[in-house]
């Protein structure tokens, strides 16, 4: 049997309860244990697939098709280990699943109530990933904050789990807040304590505070916190804020807190913790030789978490390349013919983002011709890629009006067109074209150049695609389809020869990124916007 470490978040949300799971995972990774994280959504939706990106933030895909959330993202990248469908569980996804056995008369007649029908069915995916034998610990970050009226089950469940357990195979880590009152120049526990309280009230104790926090506790704030907190003054540890996300594994380990854990499992056997490659990666992040600015043409550009994955992957590839990349935000619907140089000024490098629907759209098609006739490294990743088919189809190939059919239905050329497969579904959550698929490059292109490989898996989210009925004549006008579904035929990237970088592909290549392994696309074109400045300097 695996072990089980269970964190939940009190005061506020948002103060990094994934951060600081994916921190622990990865000091414990470090130390040879193997290690996944699982996350639990308190909303009634059956995943974040169908929630707008102003609402969730970006919708993270795993290899094998899953819709969820945006912190399975920072698990894999500080991990390096793919994530599932198991990984991500929300309370719409319990609900249903008991429901259908209802239906299917599972209970044999019985009264289905939150207890114990429920908490019966959260706990079977709580304790899921740890029955395998594949893993020696499992954390479960418990989306929301204590005291919610979402999150009851879910805590209810974590209850149930440190009463029927071995103590020694169970513990709770509680994130919360020490704010600081400015006028008083004093750090409050007030906060935490009630936190702490109610978390206790549910029959849940804590037994690691994890406190967020802009100044460092002293000893007596400690000491405090424990004792009103019924936890050993050891176990309350501080959690500054921090310049990147990627030094809280390191903060972390200074304040001991995975020597906690292990010593609260009972786990007596563990090497030291091996984070060379780490170090190496952060060294690098913070001494960059020079700095590129990279545009992100972007619809949801007003909240920074509906692109978390491009983000990251910029910093994964500007540390393996040395340099500060300076991500300068373009509002799609802002530019135009007419402002087009204004609007960007400046860059060394360009990326057009994935999204759906009209609203931009014309504006990123203006910024994918300028950065193809500027010559300006140029990478369109889903949508970003189908707005440059759809700007060469209307400028090179003069196909007048040439669209997508997302857009408009009734285009005379229609360059990208809805999956054949996707034509007849009418129910919106979890049936698009998700998860990972094989694609076969074609030798001395760009493609093949990054990833050194004819063949590549690479992971989707997209109903639309290139459309192969005007295939032949893109080639002959000089656009290179370099990769291509092997089974279906589907055109995954395009690029242009004679061009410094530019390249478009169908996929997401943003969600394999991770700090040991950065994404090969994102490397390149950062290399490109690299070789860009030095140019123009």
């Amino acid at each position: 049997m695996a072990k089980y470490v269970f964190v939940t978040g009190g005061v506020t949300s948002s103060l990094g309860k994934g951060i600081i799971a994916a921190s622990l995972a990865k000091l414990l990774q470090a130390r040879g244990f193997t290690t996944t994280i699982q996350k639990f959504d308190p909303y009634i939706n059956v995943d974040p697939g169908t929630l707008n990106p102003y609402e969730h933030g970006e919708c993270y895909v795993t290899e094998d098709g899953a819709e969820t959330d945006l912190d399975l993202g920072h698990y894999e990248r500080f991990l390096s280990t793919p994530t599932s469908q198991a990984n991500n569980v929300t309370t719409g996804r319990i609900y249903q699943t008991v429901i259908n056995k209802e239906r299917a008369g599972e209970f044999l007649g019985k009264t289905v109530q939150v207890v114990p029908h429920i908490t019966d069915e959260i706990k079977h995916r709580m304790l899921l990933l740890g029955q395998d034998g594949k893993f020696d610990i499992v954390i479960t970050e418990i989306g929301g904050t204590v005291g919610d009226i979402e999150s009851t089950p879910f805590i209810e469940t974590v209850r149930q789990i440190q009463w029927e357990l071995p103590e020694e195979d169970v513990m709770v880590v509680h994130l919360t807040l020490i704010p600081y009152l400015s006028a008083a120049k004093e750090l409050k526990t007030k906060p935490t304590q009630h936190s702490v309280r109610m978390l206790s009230e549910t029959g849940v104790h804590p037994d690691v505070i994890v406190c967020r926090t802009e100044h460092p506790l002293n000893d007596d704030i400690k000491r405090k916190i424990a004792l009103f907190c019924n936890v050993k003054a050891g176990n309350v540890i501080e959690s500054l804020d921090a310049s990147t996300i990627y030094e809280v594994p390191l903060m972390m380990q200074k304040e001991q807190l995975d020597l906690i854990v292990l010593k609260k499992l009972n786990i007596q056997n563990f090497k030291e913790p091996d984070l060379t490659k780490w170090n190496i990666f952060l060294d690098k992040l913070k001494h960059p030789k020079s700095t590129v600015n990279i545009g992100l043409i972007g619809k949801y550009i007003e909240l920074q978490d509906a692109y978390k994955s491009i983000l990251e992957s910029f910093i994964h590839a500007g540390a393996m390349n040395e340099v500060k990349v300076n991500v300068v935000n373009v509002h799609s619907e802002n530019i135009t013919d007419e402002n087009v140089n204004e609007q960007l000024a400046g860059l060394h490098g360009l990326l057009v983002a994935p999204g759906f629907g009209a609203r931009g759209i014309e504006g990123k098609i203006v910024a994918v011709k300028y950065a193809r006739e500027n010559n300006l490294p140029f990478f369109g990743i889903c949508l970003g890629m189908q707005m440059a088919v759809i700007e060469f189809a209307r400028n090179i190939l003069h196909l007048k009006g040439a669209h997508s059919v997302e857009m408009d239905a009734n285009t005379e050329h229609p360059v990208i067109d809805i999956m054949e497969d996707q034509k007849g579904i009418t129910m919106k959550g979890g049936t698009m074209r998700l998860g990972s698929y094989p694609c076969t490059i074609t030798k001395d292109t760009l493609a093949y150049k990054i990833y050194g490989s004819t063949n590549i898996n690479e992971r989707h989210r997209h109903r639309y695609e290139f459309n192969n009925t005007f295939l032949k004549l893109f080639q002959e006008k000089g656009m290179v389809t370099s990769g291509v579904n092997p089974e279906l035929g589907l055109v995954e990237i395009i690029e242009l020869p004679n061009h410094p970088f530019f390249i478009g592909v169908q996929y997401h290549p943003e969600l394999k990124s991770t700090v040991e392994h950065p994404a090969p696309l994102f490397v390149h074109f950062i290399a490109a916007a690299k070789v860009q400045a030095a140019k123009k300097a």
